[in-house]
């Protein structure tokens, strides 16, 4: 009863979005969930239970705008809704089923970067929002930049801890792996006097088990660090592209108006 009621509900918001909001938006929320809905069918009829369980998440995601806007009052722009949807499909639907991070260069820097751009879209709105409402506190469009910087920062590392965490304890491959040709370790060091030891030119690894050895061709394999740093610094440059934009609204809201396109509002 209480599932009908919230799938109700749920009808409900969608139907009051498409009057409010242009329909543009709504049709790729539309677009998208009936392709997720085909892909989901299409791995429960092949028995992959993983990528079904990613196709549900990708569901789930998708409510999210439409739920928060209903709960908390606000506004969230057609052009930053249409970018989250396209963004939850193209990081689970495309990429992590259809492989996009392994067959389509730079898919998941991409990503990481536009994460980082629309995370300090959201911390943006979140301190503006406090800026504008309120007599007692004015703060200076540097410190709302700062601010809407330092949670999209947050918002990246914190992800990095579940990517780790996915892949210490449920053994995935999320911090995808790298083959380097050299690497620098004080474990190296006969002598154990924390003096880093430099390995170069390395053309292929052995890795011995109890089963057997495995033969790594091309270099050594770096288990993370180069794509997590990677994840970080594209974060980073998406945040500071939106934080600029921001730092510029504040300074002129007319002159940099299309910045409101990112920026979730109160509802009037």
């Amino acid at each position: 009863m209480k599932q009908k009621v919230k799938k109700e509900r749920h009808i409900d918001l969608i139907k009051r979005k498409y009057k409010e909001t242009k329909k543009s938006s709504l049709l790729i929320y539309l677009i998208l969930r009936i392709l997720v809905i085909l892909c989901m069918t299409l791995q429960l009829f092949n028995g992959d239970w993983h990528n079904a369980f990613l196709c549900f998440l990708s569901l789930i995601l998708f409510m999210i705008p439409t739920v928060l806007q209903d709960k908390f009052k606000i506004t969230i722009p057609n052009a930053l809704e249409a970018m989250i949807y396209l963004f939850i499909f193209s990081a689970e639907i495309l990429g992590e089923i259809n492989n996009f991070y392994g067959n389509i260069p730079h898919w998941d820097t991409i990503l990481h970067t536009i994460n980082g751009f629309l995370a300090a879209g959201v911390g943006f709105s979140l301190i503006d929002l406090l800026n504008e409402n309120s007599k007692n506190i004015k703060l200076s469009p540097a410190f709302v930049a700062i601010v809407a910087f330092c949670f999209s920062m947050t918002i990246g590392v914190l992800w990095e801890f579940f990517e780790y965490g996915a892949d210490t304890y449920l053994k995935l491959d999320m911090q995808k792996d790298k083959i380097v040709t050299s690497i620098s370790s004080v474990m190296l060091d006969p002598e154990q006097s924390n003096k880093a030891i430099l390995v170069k030119n390395i053309r292929e690894t052995h890795i011995v088990t109890e089963d057997g050895t495995i033969v790594i061709d091309g270099g050594y394999l770096d288990i993370g660090i180069h794509d997590t740093i990677k994840d970080l610094l594209v974060n980073f440059v998406g945040a500071v592209i939106f934080s600029f934009l921001g730092y510029l609204y504040i300074l002129n809201r007319e002159k940099y108006k299309f910045a409101t396109n990112f920026i979730p509002r109160k509802n009037e």
